[in-house]
Protein backbone atom coordinates (compact mmCIF):
# COMPACT_ATOMS: atom_id res chain seq x y z
CA UNK A 1 0.00 0.00 0.00
CA UNK A 2 2.84 2.43 0.87
CA UNK A 3 4.60 1.56 -2.41
CA UNK A 4 1.41 2.32 -4.34
CA UNK A 5 1.09 5.65 -2.51
CA UNK A 6 4.71 6.56 -3.31
CA UNK A 7 4.17 5.69 -6.96
CA UNK A 8 1.01 7.80 -7.08
CA UNK A 9 2.76 10.80 -5.53
CA UNK A 10 5.44 10.69 -8.22
CA UNK A 11 2.78 11.33 -10.90
CA UNK A 12 2.20 15.07 -11.14
CA UNK A 13 -1.50 14.88 -11.96
CA UNK A 14 -2.33 12.45 -9.14
CA UNK A 15 -0.22 14.42 -6.67
CA UNK A 16 -2.02 17.64 -7.56
CA UNK A 17 -5.40 15.94 -7.22
CA UNK A 18 -4.41 14.50 -3.84
CA UNK A 19 -3.12 17.84 -2.54
CA UNK A 20 -6.25 19.62 -3.77
CA UNK A 21 -8.48 17.07 -2.01
CA UNK A 22 -6.53 17.42 1.25
CA UNK A 23 -6.72 21.21 1.01
CA UNK A 24 -10.51 21.12 0.56
CA UNK A 25 -10.91 18.71 3.49
CA UNK A 26 -8.73 21.02 5.59
CA UNK A 27 -11.07 23.92 4.77
CA UNK A 28 -14.00 21.71 5.76
CA UNK A 29 -12.45 20.94 9.14
CA UNK A 30 -11.61 24.60 9.75
CA UNK A 31 -15.19 25.60 8.98
CA UNK A 32 -16.49 23.00 11.44
CA UNK A 33 -14.98 25.10 14.26
CA UNK A 34 -16.19 28.56 13.15
CA UNK A 35 -19.32 29.25 15.25
CA UNK A 36 -22.43 30.96 13.96
CA UNK A 37 -22.50 34.57 15.25
CA UNK A 38 -24.89 35.40 18.08
CA UNK A 39 -25.16 31.85 19.47
CA UNK A 40 -24.14 30.59 22.90
CA UNK A 41 -22.23 27.48 21.79
CA UNK A 42 -21.76 26.19 25.35
CA UNK A 43 -25.52 26.02 25.96
CA UNK A 44 -26.07 24.43 22.56
CA UNK A 45 -23.36 21.79 23.21
CA UNK A 46 -25.14 20.80 26.43
CA UNK A 47 -28.39 20.54 24.46
CA UNK A 48 -26.73 18.24 21.89
CA UNK A 49 -25.28 16.02 24.62
CA UNK A 50 -28.76 15.55 26.10
CA UNK A 51 -30.30 13.95 23.01
CA UNK A 52 -29.45 10.89 20.89
CA UNK A 53 -31.01 12.51 17.82
CA UNK A 54 -28.71 15.51 18.00
CA UNK A 55 -25.78 13.18 18.64
CA UNK A 56 -26.48 11.35 15.38
CA UNK A 57 -26.34 14.55 13.34
CA UNK A 58 -23.24 15.64 15.22
CA UNK A 59 -21.50 12.47 14.02
CA UNK A 60 -22.60 13.07 10.41
CA UNK A 61 -21.35 16.67 10.54
CA UNK A 62 -18.05 15.76 12.18
CA UNK A 63 -18.69 17.79 15.34
CA UNK A 64 -19.84 20.89 13.41
CA UNK A 65 -23.37 20.52 14.78
CA UNK A 66 -22.25 20.43 18.42
CA UNK A 67 -20.03 23.46 17.81
CA UNK A 68 -22.98 25.08 15.99
CA UNK A 69 -20.55 26.15 13.32
CA UNK A 70 -21.32 27.51 9.87
CA UNK A 71 -21.29 23.88 8.65
CA UNK A 72 -23.71 22.68 11.35
CA UNK A 73 -26.31 21.34 8.87
CA UNK A 74 -23.58 19.47 7.01
CA UNK A 75 -24.27 18.25 3.47
CA UNK A 76 -27.63 16.67 4.37
CA UNK A 77 -29.80 19.20 2.42
CA UNK A 78 -27.79 18.45 -0.73
CA UNK A 79 -28.26 14.70 -0.31
CA UNK A 80 -32.00 15.19 0.23
CA UNK A 81 -32.21 17.47 -2.83
CA UNK A 82 -30.37 14.90 -4.96
CA UNK A 83 -32.73 12.12 -3.91
CA UNK A 84 -35.80 14.29 -4.51
CA UNK A 85 -34.56 15.26 -7.98
CA UNK A 86 -33.86 11.64 -8.89
CA UNK A 87 -37.34 10.65 -7.77
CA UNK A 88 -38.88 13.57 -9.69
CA UNK A 89 -37.21 12.44 -12.91
CA UNK A 90 -39.54 9.45 -12.82
CA UNK A 91 -42.66 11.54 -12.15
CA UNK A 92 -42.11 14.70 -14.24
CA UNK A 93 -41.77 14.09 -18.01
CA UNK A 94 -39.64 17.22 -18.56
CA UNK A 95 -37.01 16.06 -16.06
CA UNK A 96 -37.14 12.54 -17.48
CA UNK A 97 -36.44 13.98 -20.93
CA UNK A 98 -33.52 16.01 -19.56
CA UNK A 99 -32.05 12.92 -17.90
CA UNK A 100 -31.95 11.20 -21.30
CA UNK A 101 -30.34 14.11 -23.15
CA UNK A 102 -26.82 13.22 -22.11
CA UNK A 103 -24.32 15.60 -20.50
CA UNK A 104 -26.28 18.76 -21.27
CA UNK A 105 -29.42 17.41 -19.62
CA UNK A 106 -27.51 16.17 -16.60
CA UNK A 107 -25.92 19.60 -16.18
CA UNK A 108 -29.36 21.21 -16.07
CA UNK A 109 -30.58 18.67 -13.51
CA UNK A 110 -27.45 19.34 -11.44
CA UNK A 111 -28.26 23.06 -11.54
CA UNK A 112 -31.83 22.38 -10.41
CA UNK A 113 -30.42 20.23 -7.60
CA UNK A 114 -28.28 23.17 -6.43
CA UNK A 115 -31.30 25.48 -6.35
CA UNK A 116 -33.34 22.91 -4.43
CA UNK A 117 -30.44 22.42 -2.00
CA UNK A 118 -30.45 26.12 -1.11
CA UNK A 119 -34.24 26.08 -0.65
CA UNK A 120 -34.19 22.99 1.58
CA UNK A 121 -31.21 24.32 3.54
CA UNK A 122 -32.97 27.63 4.18
CA UNK A 123 -36.18 25.88 5.32
CA UNK A 124 -34.18 23.61 7.63
CA UNK A 125 -32.16 26.59 8.90
CA UNK A 126 -35.36 28.50 9.67
CA UNK A 127 -36.59 25.47 11.64
CA UNK A 128 -33.34 25.30 13.61
CA UNK A 129 -33.44 29.05 14.23
CA UNK A 130 -37.01 28.88 15.56
CA UNK A 131 -36.11 25.89 17.74
CA UNK A 132 -33.33 27.93 19.35
CA UNK A 133 -35.94 30.39 20.61
CA UNK A 134 -37.27 27.76 23.01
CA UNK A 135 -33.83 26.69 24.23
CA UNK A 136 -32.34 30.09 25.15
CA UNK A 137 -29.38 29.49 22.83
CA UNK A 138 -29.34 32.88 21.13
CA UNK A 139 -27.42 35.51 23.09
CA UNK A 140 -29.70 38.32 21.88
CA UNK A 141 -33.05 36.81 20.72
CA UNK A 142 -34.05 39.36 18.08
CA UNK A 143 -35.67 38.81 14.71
CA UNK A 144 -32.49 39.93 12.95
CA UNK A 145 -30.43 37.31 14.83
CA UNK A 146 -32.87 34.56 13.82
CA UNK A 147 -32.53 35.62 10.18
CA UNK A 148 -28.75 35.88 10.54
CA UNK A 149 -28.51 32.33 11.93
CA UNK A 150 -30.69 30.95 9.09
CA UNK A 151 -28.72 32.75 6.38
CA UNK A 152 -25.37 31.69 7.88
CA UNK A 153 -26.37 28.02 8.06
CA UNK A 154 -27.74 28.15 4.49
CA UNK A 155 -24.53 29.74 3.21
CA UNK A 156 -22.48 27.10 5.02
CA UNK A 157 -24.39 24.27 3.36
CA UNK A 158 -24.06 25.94 -0.07
CA UNK A 159 -20.31 26.30 0.47
CA UNK A 160 -20.02 22.63 1.49
CA UNK A 161 -21.91 21.68 -1.68
CA UNK A 162 -19.38 23.69 -3.70
CA UNK A 163 -16.45 22.01 -1.89
CA UNK A 164 -17.90 18.57 -2.64
CA UNK A 165 -18.36 19.37 -6.31
CA UNK A 166 -14.84 20.77 -6.55
CA UNK A 167 -13.37 17.61 -5.00
CA UNK A 168 -15.34 15.46 -7.45
CA UNK A 169 -14.22 17.57 -10.41
CA UNK A 170 -10.61 18.39 -9.52
CA UNK A 171 -9.72 16.00 -6.71
CA UNK A 172 -9.89 12.28 -5.96
CA UNK A 173 -13.12 10.37 -5.42
CA UNK A 174 -16.69 11.51 -4.81
CA UNK A 175 -16.58 14.82 -2.96
CA UNK A 176 -19.84 14.43 -1.03
CA UNK A 177 -18.91 10.95 0.19
CA UNK A 178 -15.46 12.19 1.22
CA UNK A 179 -16.98 15.03 3.26
CA UNK A 180 -19.25 12.59 5.11
CA UNK A 181 -16.32 10.20 5.64
CA UNK A 182 -14.04 12.99 6.88
CA UNK A 183 -16.70 14.16 9.30
CA UNK A 184 -17.16 10.70 10.82
CA UNK A 185 -13.44 9.89 10.95
CA UNK A 186 -12.69 13.23 12.65
CA UNK A 187 -14.55 11.91 15.70
CA UNK A 188 -12.23 8.93 16.12
CA UNK A 189 -9.41 10.70 18.09
CA UNK A 190 -11.87 12.18 20.60
CA UNK A 191 -13.53 8.79 20.95
CA UNK A 192 -10.18 7.10 21.58
CA UNK A 193 -9.33 9.65 24.30
CA UNK A 194 -12.72 9.10 25.93
CA UNK A 195 -12.26 5.32 25.92
CA UNK A 196 -8.80 5.71 27.49
CA UNK A 197 -10.31 7.84 30.26
CA UNK A 198 -12.97 5.19 30.87
CA UNK A 199 -10.28 2.51 31.14
CA UNK A 200 -8.26 4.55 33.61
CA UNK A 201 -11.34 5.32 35.68
CA UNK A 202 -12.39 1.67 35.71
CA UNK A 203 -15.74 2.37 34.05
CA UNK A 204 -14.97 -0.35 31.52
CA UNK A 205 -12.41 -3.15 31.66
CA UNK A 206 -9.93 -4.19 29.02
CA UNK A 207 -11.72 -7.48 28.24
CA UNK A 208 -14.99 -5.67 27.47
CA UNK A 209 -13.13 -3.23 25.22
CA UNK A 210 -11.40 -6.09 23.39
CA UNK A 211 -14.74 -7.87 22.89
CA UNK A 212 -16.23 -4.63 21.58
CA UNK A 213 -13.38 -4.19 19.10
CA UNK A 214 -13.79 -7.77 17.84
CA UNK A 215 -17.55 -7.33 17.38
CA UNK A 216 -16.94 -4.00 15.65
CA UNK A 217 -14.42 -5.61 13.30
CA UNK A 218 -16.85 -8.41 12.42
CA UNK A 219 -19.66 -5.91 11.77
CA UNK A 220 -17.42 -3.77 9.53
CA UNK A 221 -16.29 -6.87 7.61
CA UNK A 222 -19.93 -7.90 7.12
CA UNK A 223 -20.86 -4.39 5.90
CA UNK A 224 -17.97 -4.40 3.41
CA UNK A 225 -18.94 -7.87 2.19
CA UNK A 226 -22.55 -6.82 1.61
CA UNK A 227 -21.56 -3.48 0.03
CA UNK A 228 -19.07 -5.09 -2.35
CA UNK A 229 -21.23 -8.12 -3.10
CA UNK A 230 -22.53 -8.18 -6.66
CA UNK A 231 -23.81 -10.49 -9.33
CA UNK A 232 -22.14 -10.00 -12.69
CA UNK A 233 -24.41 -10.56 -15.66
CA UNK A 234 -22.35 -11.14 -18.84
CA UNK A 235 -23.05 -8.84 -21.79
CA UNK A 236 -21.82 -9.65 -25.30
CA UNK A 237 -21.60 -6.83 -27.86
CA UNK A 238 -21.98 -7.64 -31.56
CA UNK A 239 -19.20 -6.87 -34.03
CA UNK A 240 -19.68 -4.00 -36.45
CA UNK A 241 -17.66 -3.42 -39.62
CA UNK A 242 -17.17 0.24 -40.58
CA UNK A 243 -15.01 0.53 -43.68
CA UNK A 244 -12.00 -1.68 -43.01
CA UNK A 245 -12.26 -1.48 -39.25
CA UNK A 246 -14.09 -3.87 -36.91
CA UNK A 247 -15.77 -2.38 -33.82
CA UNK A 248 -17.41 -4.12 -30.87
CA UNK A 249 -17.30 -7.82 -30.25
CA UNK A 250 -16.39 -7.21 -26.63
CA UNK A 251 -17.55 -9.22 -23.65
CA UNK A 252 -18.25 -7.32 -20.47
CA UNK A 253 -20.58 -7.62 -17.50
CA UNK A 254 -23.42 -5.74 -15.84
CA UNK A 255 -22.81 -5.52 -12.05
CA UNK A 256 -25.90 -5.89 -9.86
CA UNK A 257 -24.92 -4.95 -6.31
CA UNK A 258 -26.60 -6.38 -3.24
CA UNK A 259 -26.92 -2.89 -1.74
CA UNK A 260 -27.37 -0.70 -4.79
CA UNK A 261 -28.78 2.26 -2.85
CA UNK A 262 -25.93 2.47 -0.33
CA UNK A 263 -26.39 4.68 2.73
CA UNK A 264 -28.49 7.33 0.96
CA UNK A 265 -31.92 5.99 2.14
CA UNK A 266 -30.68 5.96 5.75
CA UNK A 267 -29.68 9.63 5.62
CA UNK A 268 -32.92 10.58 3.84
CA UNK A 269 -35.06 8.69 6.38
CA UNK A 270 -33.19 10.36 9.25
CA UNK A 271 -33.88 13.78 7.75
CA UNK A 272 -37.58 12.95 7.41
CA UNK A 273 -37.82 11.67 10.99
CA UNK A 274 -36.21 14.73 12.55
CA UNK A 275 -38.86 17.12 11.19
CA UNK A 276 -41.88 16.01 13.32
CA UNK A 277 -39.67 15.75 16.41
CA UNK A 278 -38.44 19.27 15.78
CA UNK A 279 -42.03 20.52 15.45
CA UNK A 280 -42.99 18.70 18.67
CA UNK A 281 -40.11 20.38 20.49
CA UNK A 282 -41.55 23.78 19.53
CA UNK A 283 -44.82 22.81 21.25
CA UNK A 284 -43.31 20.87 24.15
CA UNK A 285 -45.69 22.57 26.61
CA UNK A 286 -48.81 21.43 24.74
CA UNK A 287 -50.55 18.04 24.83
CA UNK A 288 -49.39 17.27 21.26
CA UNK A 289 -45.74 17.92 22.06
CA UNK A 290 -45.86 15.86 25.26
CA UNK A 291 -47.73 13.00 23.54
CA UNK A 292 -45.35 12.88 20.56
CA UNK A 293 -42.18 13.08 22.64
CA UNK A 294 -43.39 10.35 25.00
CA UNK A 295 -44.31 7.88 22.23
CA UNK A 296 -42.14 8.79 19.24
CA UNK A 297 -38.94 10.18 20.74
CA UNK A 298 -35.63 9.12 19.17
CA UNK A 299 -34.91 5.51 20.18
CA UNK A 300 -38.46 4.53 21.18
CA UNK A 301 -40.08 1.37 19.78
CA UNK A 302 -42.57 3.31 17.63
CA UNK A 303 -39.84 5.59 16.28
CA UNK A 304 -37.59 2.63 15.44
CA UNK A 305 -40.38 0.80 13.58
CA UNK A 306 -41.33 3.87 11.51
CA UNK A 307 -37.65 4.60 10.84
CA UNK A 308 -37.05 1.02 9.64
CA UNK A 309 -40.10 1.15 7.34
CA UNK A 310 -38.91 4.45 5.86
CA UNK A 311 -35.45 3.03 5.21
CA UNK A 312 -36.92 -0.05 3.51
CA UNK A 313 -39.32 2.05 1.43
CA UNK A 314 -36.72 4.59 0.34
CA UNK A 315 -34.27 1.80 -0.49
CA UNK A 316 -36.87 0.14 -2.71
CA UNK A 317 -37.81 3.31 -4.60
CA UNK A 318 -34.25 4.67 -4.83
CA UNK A 319 -32.98 1.36 -6.20
CA UNK A 320 -35.80 1.32 -8.75
CA UNK A 321 -34.80 4.82 -9.88
CA UNK A 322 -31.03 4.31 -10.24
CA UNK A 323 -31.36 0.76 -11.63
CA UNK A 324 -34.18 1.10 -14.15
CA UNK A 325 -34.24 -2.20 -16.13
CA UNK A 326 -35.89 -0.56 -19.15
CA UNK A 327 -33.23 2.16 -19.43
CA UNK A 328 -30.42 -0.34 -18.94
CA UNK A 329 -31.86 -2.63 -21.61
CA UNK A 330 -32.27 0.29 -24.04
CA UNK A 331 -28.66 1.42 -23.50
CA UNK A 332 -27.32 -2.11 -24.05
CA UNK A 333 -29.43 -2.49 -27.18
CA UNK A 334 -28.32 0.90 -28.51
CA UNK A 335 -24.66 -0.15 -28.39
CA UNK A 336 -25.31 -3.58 -29.92
CA UNK A 337 -25.39 -5.68 -26.74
Amino acid sequence: MLNSLRSAIKIDELRNKLLFTLAMLFVFRIGAHIPVPGVNTRVFAELVNSGALFGFFDVISGGAFKNFSVFAMSITPYINASIIMQLLTVVIPHLEKLAKEGDEGRRKITQYTRYLTVVLAFIQAIGVSVALRHQNVLIVPTVWNYILVALTLTAGTAFLMWIGEQITEKGIGNGISLLIFAGIVSRVPAGAVRVTEYLQAGTINFLSLLLLLVIGGVVIAAIVAVQEGQRRIPVQYAKRVVGRRVYGGQTTHLPLRVNQAGVIPVIFASSIMIFPEQVASWFSNTWFGSWYMSWFHWGSAAHTIIYALLVIGFTYFYTAVIMNPVDIADNIKKYGG
